[in-house]
């Protein structure tokens, strides 16, 4: 099996010319999914990378890029004494660890920018809800758990970011992140799939609203507000415009050449038969009760400050080609979530039962 990150170490070609100023920019984490595109991002545009982490995650990587290897819960001492002009946190998840690495780089780097996350807002029964809307609480003082209270967690990381560089600090929340490299394989479910040809299953409504935002778009987009110094929360989402199950749905089928039918199938049946949105029907979630909004997060501010989207059938494109390139079937891939065939088929056939 091929590394998971064979495919997507070259370059896009949209990172453009080479930024007037060089950035020394220090990375926390920039291994995983996200990091590498943002690193590959920085390369592009003459920018002079750091990468600050465990040396864990596919180190390997980019071996002219230099690396200082620590720990940032009680490991930071690889920091002390050197001096960037940006910070580009990846990996905080940790209240009290992220404070402890924005209150020791506050007078090492001019900048902060802080790789938050959209759950940090309380509900999401509002449309197109902006960066302003109430924030989750934690409802247990102290707990770092950040499986259980992941969005409450990182909305005190943010607090922590921005007092230690107050007028200097940049809040990125990204929606679903998807392209080549990805690492949870919620999206690539879709191509992969699609790819396979026959009968699809389509959940709910064509109508339901649906986000993802291409790894490369987002890595470019930070990038370009380091070198203008843009400051503020933005919500990462795409596309700029709302994208319907549908379109989400038949912008990836044209990728392929393979014989595919859908199959809309309604949400009550769905649910009443334990499938579950998200993980059995990856990307999708019915905007019902609490989740009215979910697929429909402002992303103005991010979009007005340089925020821009490559086409849908390229990310799916570039990500089934990424993914075939590891060499292994999907039902052999380390997270292959979705409908088996099996249990997809079985629900097909109720359906048309039912339908008559």
């Amino acid at each position: 099996m091929k590394s998971r990150r064979a495919f997507i170490t070259g370059r896009s070609g949209r990172a453009g010319l080479p930024a007037q100023k060089a950035l020394r920019i220090l990375f926390i984490g920039g291994t995983g999914f996200i990091g590498p595109h943002m690193v590959e991002a920085a390369l592009a545009r003459g920018h002079v990378p750091t990468l600050f982490n465990r040396g864990r995650t596919n180190p390997g990587l980019f071996p002219k890029v230099e690396k200082l290897i620590g720990d940032r819960d009680g490991g930071l001492d690889v920091l002390k004494g050197r001096e960037w002009d940006a910070v580009i946190d990846t990996s905080g998840y940790v209240p009290r660890v992220v404070r402890a690495s924005a209150q020791l780089l506050k007078s090492a780097a001019r900048h902060y920018l802080f790789i938050s996350t959209g759950d940090v807002y309380r509900d999401f029964s509002v449309d197109h809800l902006d960066e302003d809307h109430p924030k989750a609480v934690l409802p247990e003082a102290g707990s770092e758990d950040s499986r259980k209270y992941y969005g409450p967690l990182k909305v005190i990381c943010e607090q922590e970011v921005e007092a230690a560089f107050p007028g200097h600090a940049t809040i990125v929340r990204p929606g679903w992140i998807v392209g080549p490299g990805d690492n949870l394989n919620l999206f690539t479910y879709w191509p992969v799939r699609i790819d396979r040809g026959g009968e699809v299953l389509a959940a709910g409504a064509p109508s339901d609203p649906v986000q993802v935002i291409d790894a490369r778009d987002m890595a470019e987009w930070i990038i370009r507000m380091l070198e203008n110094g843009t400051t503020g929360r933005f919500n990462a989402t795409g596309p700029g415009t709302p994208l319907s199950m549908a379109e989400f749905l038949y912008g990836i089928r044209a990728i392929s050449s393979a014989d595919v039918r859908f199959t809309w199938v309604d949400t009550p049946f769905l649910l009443e038969r334990k499938v579950r949105p998200w993980s059995d029907i990856p990307i999708w979630y019915p905007p019902i009760g609490d989740h009215k909004g979910n697929g429909l997060i402002s992303p103005k501010r991010a979009v007005a400050a340089g925020l821009t989207y490559r086409p849908l059938a390229v990310t799916a494109r570039d990500t089934l080609a990424w993914f075939k390139s590891l060499g292994v079937p999907w039902e052999q891939a380390p997270r292959h979530p979705g409908l088996t065939l099996a249990r997809e088929a079985e629900l097909l056939a109720e359906w048309h039962r039912l339908k008559g």
